[in-house]
């Protein structure tokens, strides 16, 4: 019988309905979170593969014999088949032309994005970024600051952690004549969970600009159509769409773009010739020069068959499963009050679905006002099985701006003796002293169902005063 809170739930969110296909494919492809007791909250860290995805893949390897694709040979040959059948269908899945767009296979996004911040141009250039940016994102600045780039940051504004446009548009009017210009930023906030207007890629594009975009957070229950939007580079992890395999990715670049790239390198794989004696090399075309020694090509075909696993799902349906139980959430934990009308929780990000992905990012606090420590969340919810994630997430600018940490209080810590060359966590904790340097972050995901979010309501309950 459903519960009250259940009739409750579909009179608000009807449309929960319509997703009831995913019940079936959890209780067939997924049953172990259920038979463990498990509830997962966690999917903007990590997707959970399907029992079905393994399955296939065993029976791949297990009925043929593959070798490395770096020769001739018959079984080199057929894994070299099931590698280019791969890259073949990602660029299918994210709809990218394959005369415009290459897709480039790499450890996972922060590799993709690391061989950008290598090897793209940025002397005398400009890397523009917003602030609230993964930090394999951030880190390219060291790229652009060694070959001196120029390197701004665009503000994102409480509440609701948007970007600031007005400061966005001036900024893309800005472009360095003398250099490259590059501009990066997520498509959905790994922090906040804002998604950020697609329409930005166009508008940096026609003035001048090279276009990142973080599809990593994105990616998992939002369709990205790159024969609608133009992108020059968009970094992919395939395990935080569908679970398995991990320690895969792919760099998503179109091929005007790749061309800019200058390699500092070279590795077995990425050359036609390289020379000991005569100091000389010459980097292979296209994709294979930015492929560094042997391929994954036992992992790569789960690669396919994950896609296909999303591909039968629909992201019509992962998308309106995940935009419901984000409402529901939103809604039950903001109306939480302790006994003396104090809130329990402050959302960082947008309170409505409008614009939003699955993850909604909090801190609690107790009847005084006085925040949680968001270790100690995470450890009672441990108690209880449930999976979240608690910190900045590797998102440090917009963990700065949600916890209200200034630039000052931050170079008083950076230059503090003994912080010069070494900070740890412990020690950046002592420096924020009374700031909370961390949050909650609660993320829905394609099999997440309307229990998995009572139980956190449920437990969110239990701090109540």
């Amino acid at each position: 019988m459903p519960t009250n809170e259940f009739q409750t739930f579909i009179k608000r969110y009807p449309a929960y309905a319509e997703t009831e296909s995913i019940d079936a494919l959890r209780a067939n492809e997924y049953a172990r979170l259920d038979r463990a007791k498990h509830i997962y909250l966690d999917y903007t860290g990590g997707g959970v593969y399907a029992e079905s995805q393994i399955q296939k893949h065993h029976q791949l390897l297990s009925a043929n014999v593959y070798g490395n694709p770096h020769s001739s040979n018959p079984t080199s040959l057929a894994a070299t088949r099931l590698v280019e059948s791969a890259r073949a269908y990602i660029l299918k899945f994210f709809n990218a032309d394959p005369n415009e767009y290459l897709a480039v296979f790499t450890a996972n996004a922060s590799g993709a994005l690391k061989l950008i911040g290598e090897s793209y141009p940025f002397s005398n250039g400009r890397y523009l970024l917003t602030f609230d940016n993964h930090n394999s994102v951030n880190g390219i600045r060291e790229f652009a600051h060694a070959r001196g780039a120029e390197v701004t940051y665009i503000p994102i504004m409480l509440p609701d952690m948007r970007v600031d446009v007005s400061q966005l548009d001036l900024e893309l009017a800005r472009l360095s004549e003398r250099g490259h210009n590059l501009f990066a930023y997520p498509a959905q906030s790994n922090f906040s969970s804002v998604k950020h207007p697609l329409e930005w890629i166009e508008k940096a594009r026609a003035r001048g600009w090279d276009v990142l975009l973080d599809a990593a957070a994105y990616a998992p229950t939002s369709k990205l159509d790159l024969s609608e939007v133009h992108p020059d580079f968009v970094p992919i992890s395939f395990y935080k769409i569908f679970g398995y395999p991990t320690g895969l990715g792919a760099l998503l670049a179109r091929k005007s773009a790749l061309a800019k790239l200058h390699r500092p390198w070279f590795a077995g794989g990425t050359i036609t010739v390289a020379s000991v004696q005569g100091d000389k090399y010459y980097l292979a075309d296209g994709v294979a020069a930015f492929e560094d020694g042997t391929l994954d090509y036992l992992n790569i075909p789960a690669i396919e068959i994950g896609l296909k696993h999303i591909e039968a799902i629909g992201y019509d349906v992962i998308g309106e499963r995940v935009k419901t139980l984000t409402g529901w959430l939103l809604e039950n934990l903001t109306q939480m009050k302790h006994s003396n009308g104090a809130p329990l929780v402050r959302v960082f990000g947008p309170t409505v679905n409008e614009g939003r992905g699955g993850a909604v990012t909090v801190n609690f606090y107790d009847q005084n006002g006085k925040v949680f420590d968001h270790r100690f969340i995470e450890s009672e919810a441990n108690k209880v099985n449930i999976s979240l994630r608690t910190g900045c997430f590797c998102n440090p600018g917009a963990g700065e701006v949600a916890l209200g940490i200034s630039r000052v209080e931050l170079d008083v810590c950076f230059t503090q003796s003994g912080h010069e060359d070494r900070l740890s966590v412990d020690d950046f904790r002592l420096c924020i002293d009374g700031k909370s340097t961390g949050a909650v972050r609660i993320s829905v995901g394609m099999v997440t169902n309307f229990n998995d979010t009572q139980a956190f309501l449920a437990f969110a309950k239990g701090l109540l005063r």
